[in-house]
């Protein structure tokens, strides 16, 4: 549904700044939170009591009013900025996700988030050919007026994000804005904040672990309508990239490899599996063209104003936490077949698995699929 979004006020902005920077709060609890409290104040003050409901052994830390406005400060005496779900300057296409960025971070051209968007990864240890590829197609590709983004590694992603300089490139990055990883990337890195823009969901000066890689790729994938593999070994993180490109209904694009080359492997294995087979830039722009203007709309926006959900007493989520737990279990299962064996009220199930992640007790997982943590100290 396209609307306008409405303004969140800055007191708003701040308490957000806080419930996501908050202990075990996730893109979608948080979304959950506002959902059912109205706003972030009012959820703030709440989850301390739903992770002790949810079986939580201490206290949950709260992000500090003064963390958050120190956060901001600075950020914005780096020239960046904060862009806030919800909004008319947070990029359109990020909102269809289940698990959006409430709050994203960048230093740079923040106009850029709202120009169409077209990603191009591939191998840290990437071949030189592969390299040059990169770098043409995001060269021509900019040239059609699209925005080319990237995860600022080494290899694929460096020469991607070069290609780009004249049209405007965004780096995703998996640690604070701040950070410059890989430190070889230091020269790209100060370019792309001249020319483009450096964005990430994490808090200034958090260094970035393997965990947090995943995380950075779905929203590479998600912030673009397109993304292009060109060299990937099977087991490379790009394809975790082109796993969330499916899942969020994108278009996934692999350049074709020797199948004597480990690092095409990966990329030619896609395009067994339906992936577009990509040759050269007439490959993308015939796709893209195919695609409905209103699909790929720059000015499209989804109506997230946060609504109340139906309200559920204490005592129907205390008479049926125990089963939820138990049907849950340690093994992977899907939100929906918990749904179906229940067969309860939604509302209950939606509290009970908040409260289980607030408590630290329940890892959300790709697909829809949740589990509880075995053997932690919580």
């Amino acid at each position: 549904m396209q609307t306008t979004a409405k303004p969140i006020d800055n007191n708003e902005k701040k308490f957000r700044l806080r419930l996501i920077r908050s202990e075990n709060i996730g893109p979608i609890t948080f979304n959950q939170l506002i959902l059912r409290f109205g706003n972030a104040e009012k959820a703030l003050a709440a989850i301390p009591n739903m992770a002790q409901k949810g079986g939580a052994k201490r206290k949950i830390k709260i992000s500090s009013e003064k963390n958050a406005i120190s956060e901001a400060a600075k950020l914005r005496d780096m020239g960046g900025k904060f862009f806030h779900k919800g909004e008319d300057d947070y990029p359109s296409f990020l909102t269809t996700m289940d698990d959006a960025p409430p709050i994203l971070s960048l230093l740079g051209n923040g106009h850029l988030l709202k120009k169409q968007s077209f990603a191009i990864i591939g191998a840290r240890n990437a071949s030189t050919n592969a390299k040059r590829m990169a770098q043409q197609f995001a060269t021509n590709i900019g040239k059609h007026d699209m925005v080319i983004t990237s995860g600022l590694a080494r290899g694929i992603d460096r020469h991607a994000h070069i290609g780009a300089f004249e049209s405007g490139t965004i780096a995703v990055v998996a640690g604070g804005v701040d950070i410059i990883y890989p430190n070889e990337n230091k020269d790209i890195y100060e370019e792309i904040i001249k020319l483009g823009a450096v964005i990430s969901e994490m808090p200034l000066t958090t260094k970035p672990q393997a965990r947090h890689f995943p995380r950075r790729n779905r929203i590479i994938s998600g912030i673009s309508w397109g993304v292009l593999i060109v060299e990937a070994a099977l087991r490379s993180g790009s394809l975790i990239t082109a796993r969330f490109a499916l899942e969020q209904g994108r278009e996934v694009f692999a350049t074709p490899g020797s199948p004597l080359d480990a690092r095409s492997k990966g990329t030619n294995n896609l395009i067994r599996s339906g992936a577009h087979l990509c040759e050269n830039i007439d490959d993308i722009l015939n796709i893209y063209n195919s695609l409905s203007s209103q699909y790929l709309s720059e000015n499209q926006q989804y109506n997230i104003e946060p609504t109340f959900v139906e309200d559920v007493s204490e005592k129907e989520i205390a008479n049926y936490r125990d089963r939820i737990i138990e049907a849950i279990g340690h093994s992977p299962v899907s939100i929906d077949d918990i749904i179906r064996q229940l067969d309860l009220p939604f509302p209950i199930i939606w509290v009970v698995l908040m409260e289980l992640e607030l408590a630290g007790r329940l890892e959300r997982l790709p697909a829809g699929h949740i589990t509880l943590l075995q053997n932690i100290d919580i």
